[in-house]
């Protein structure tokens, strides 16, 4: 019995058990080894109608989009009409955000590792035409700078939106368009849909979102965000197998299953190294490439992306010293022990490399001096206060604003101590203890910035 086909078997075994003790409606998962590929899902698509998950089934990919927007830009600078480290401004001279000076100097690689420094969460919906793109990027004028260009990573969506207009100003066409002829046509790909027009044509996830805490998800209102975004993640749906079939190109350094070039050797490797450290953020990674989050855990390189949109979670990590890819699929619940269980038994099965186990509190953390932490911070998704009561535990309470207003409801948890400037949530949140990294300095000792992957600013008091 071949390896593959050993771990084929555990799939359809654990898979179903797993979902259901974690409340997972349905997921699916692709294995890539070394050209060949499994696949397996269980549960359903949508506890409203039943329709059972195969397969074949289409999972909104969430932010595991921003690989591809960033293998679109990275295309254009094999065919040497786009230079990474020229002002985005080269491109789009209409690019403006609140802070002129920084608008003017971001480059076109800023906006692939994350490190451009302007307000990142901006979901305006800008209509369902080929211009939605367009429209998003003239929104954001009055965007505030959070931190001088290069300074530091903070996660940002907005930035994928402006590297997509990028895309279709040099390609003359839709950011759909472009993800079709560029990356779906040359890699043979079947069951990806850039928009629920196409998705439509196949069996199709929706999201599933619990009404409080501890309650059992129930199936979205809608179905997905903004078209705006969809160069960030806000879109693109497909099923595991074209997932991993992606992830084969690059691990094959640009080639195509058929051997046809989809990027050069070196745009693919540039995109895998080291760009920017991370602060202690458990899931997001150690390091940011070019779209890539890269992993230090015990056994070998490790890249990948995770992505979340209106219920449905997903997670690609590939071993490219191994020729290696694993994809997962969910569509609500509790994913992260699934990814856990799911990814760290087929990544150590198939290549000997241990999965980094999600961080958890230490129920026996001492009490801490929080003064430095203590404060409000914002975005423009959440106010955020932290305070120390008087027994000395710490909590952080959070607001939603905007679109996420409807989405979720304000949440106060408890915070203790894990690791020098970053704390950690007592209680999980979707199956995860969001750690809280602390970092720079308001010039009194505070720290200016929560980080928790984005980079919410104090609010001056």
């Amino acid at each position: 019995m071949s390896k593959l086909t050993e771990l084929s078997a555990w799939l359809e075994s654990r898979l179903p058990a797993l979902l259901a003790e974690h409340h997972v409606p349905g997921a699916s998962v692709a294995v890539y080894a070394g050209g060949e590929i499994i696949d397996h899902a269980a549960g359903v698509l949508n506890k409203g109608t039943g329709v059972e998950a195969d397969a074949a089934s289409l999972f909104q990919i969430g932010s595991i989009t921003k690989i591809w927007t960033t293998t679109l830009a990275l295309q254009l600078v094999d065919e040497g009409t786009l230079d990474l480290d020229e002002p985005v401004r080269t491109h789009l001279p209409e690019f403006k955000l609140g802070d002129e000076d920084a608008a003017a100097r971001i480059t076109v690689r800023q906006l692939m590792c994350h490190t451009a420094g302007f307000e990142g969460d901006i979901f305006t919906d800008t209509g369902r035409g080929d211009d939605c793109v367009e429209k998003l990027v003239a929104t954001l004028g009055d965007v505030p700078q959070l931190f001088a260009p290069g300074e530091m990573f903070s996660y940002n969506n907005a930035g994928f939106c402006v590297l997509g207009r990028v895309v279709e100003v040099l390609r003359g066409k839709s950011y759909n368009d472009c993800l079709a002829e560029h990356l779906f046509v040359p890699l043979g790909l079947t069951h990806a849909a850039a928009s629920p027009y196409e998705a439509i044509r196949f069996r199709a996830a929706l999201g599933h979102v619990a009404p409080e805490p501890g309650a059992e998800p129930e199936p979205a209102g809608i179905w997905a965000l903004a078209p705006s975004n969809a160069p960030a993640g806000s879109m693109l749906a497909m099923r595991p197998r074209d997932l991993v079939t992606f992830a084969g190109m690059h691990l094959r350094d640009g080639e195509g299953p058929d051997g046809t070039r989809v990027l050069s050797a070196e745009s693919a490797r540039a995109m895998r190294a080291r760009v920017v450290e991370l602060p202690d953020l458990g899931l997001m990674g150690d390091a940011w490439g070019l779209g890539w989050s890269l992993f230090d855990w015990a056994g070998g390189e490790v890249v990948g992306h995770d992505g979340g949109t209106i219920g449905q979670s997903s997670f690609l990590r590939l071993a490219p010293g191994h020729d290696v890819a694993v994809a997962l699929l969910t569509n609500g619940g509790d994913p992260v022990p699934v990814y856990t269980e799911i990814v760290g038994h087929l990544l150590k099965e198939l290549t000997g490399i241990a999965l980094a186990v999600p961080p958890v509190p230490d129920r026996a953390a001492p009490r801490i001096d929080a003064t430095r932490y203590v404060g409000e911070y914002a975005s423009s998704v959440a106010d955020i206060t932290v305070s120390q009561d008087d027994d000395g535990r710490v909590w952080v309470e959070r607001v939603p604003k905007g679109i996420f207003a409807e989405l979720a409801k304000p949440e106060k948890t408890e915070l203790v101590a894990m690791n020098g400037d970053t704390l950690i949530l007592a209680e999980p949140m979707q199956g995860m203890y969001l750690p809280h990294a602390f970092v720079g300095d308001d010039g009194t000792g505070r720290a200016l910035y929560l980080h928790t992957g984005r980079a919410d600013r104090r609010v001056s008091v």
